[in-house]
């Protein structure tokens, strides 16, 4: 059940040149029973900025949640900006996650900021004694955020375009993609949309099961204003907010 809550910032740090890390802890009272791969609407109080930003449920610990906001505009540059003491008002969790089945393995696919969500799904898999990989990719070694804490849950592959760290390449031009595929009955990818394709059509071939988490502009939350909309291949249309942000690669026009 979603709540709206104030949340205590606990840590701020900068995570990479434009993503700060964000950890709360609520002001009263527990936070409600979030899903990997859900995400919450942050209240930015700055003139004009009516809406609430959509972040990612990055991490959860306890009673404490984590984010990673990216700079992007006034709302989330207010947002990256709070610091420790700061209240942010939230409402959460919103659309539906990710779906943790009885697969022995699974990788995880991560591009950019998309890396954010894979973290509590990959600590979830683990408690339930499945073991997570994780691909992550960025353009450079200083687009990729928190490694460490991906390291304590999984295997971390790690791809950037211009070399700086990790392979070379793009993440489905990872050496051991092919090997991992071979061995793995599951593939959760979140990232730039071109990836999550490139990602979906490898599930395909191998007949993989997978499941998509879709960055479509969101603006209310809760499918009020038609901003995220997408065709699924049912041809009809869908709130990505609430009917995703989390999809079945089988119920997407890829």
């Amino acid at each position: 059940m979603k709540k709206v809550l104030d949340l205590r910032i606990i840590l701020s740090e900068r995570v990479a040149a434009n993503c700060v890390k964000l950890v709360a802890a609520p002001v009263e009272g527990p936070l409600p029973e979030c899903k990997a791969g859900q995400f919450a609407q942050l209240r930015a109080d700055v003139p004009g900025a009516f809406l609430r930003r959509p972040i990612s449920i990055h991490d959860i610990e306890g009673d404490r949640i984590s984010f990673l906001v990216q700079e992007v505009g006034e709302g989330s540059r207010w947002l990256a900006s709070r610091q420790e003491g700061d209240i942010v008002n939230a409402v959460l969790p919103l659309g539906h996650g990710f779906t943790i089945g009885d697969e022995h393995s699974a990788l995880l696919v991560g591009g950019g900021v998309g890396v954010a969500p894979l973290l509590l799904l990959g600590r979830r898999l683990k408690a339930k004694g499945i073991k997570p990989t994780f691909l992550l990719g960025g353009r450079s070694a200083g687009n990729l955020m928190c490694l460490d804490a991906y390291r304590e849950v999984g295997e971390v592959l790690i791809t950037t375009e211009d070399g700086s760290l990790g392979e070379r390449g793009f993440v489905t031009q990872h050496s051991s993609l092919n090997s991992k595929l071979s061995t793995l009955n599951c593939l959760y990818t979140c990232g730039p949309t071109p990836m999550m394709k490139a990602v979906a059509r490898l599930a395909r071939e191998r007949g993989i099961p997978c499941e998509a988490s879709l960055e479509n502009h969101m603006a209310c939350g809760v499918g009020a204003c038609l901003c995220c909309v997408e065709q699924l291949a049912d041809g009809h249309n869908h709130c990505v907010c609430t009917d995703g942000p989390v999809f079945n690669i089988n119920d997407l026009k890829w």
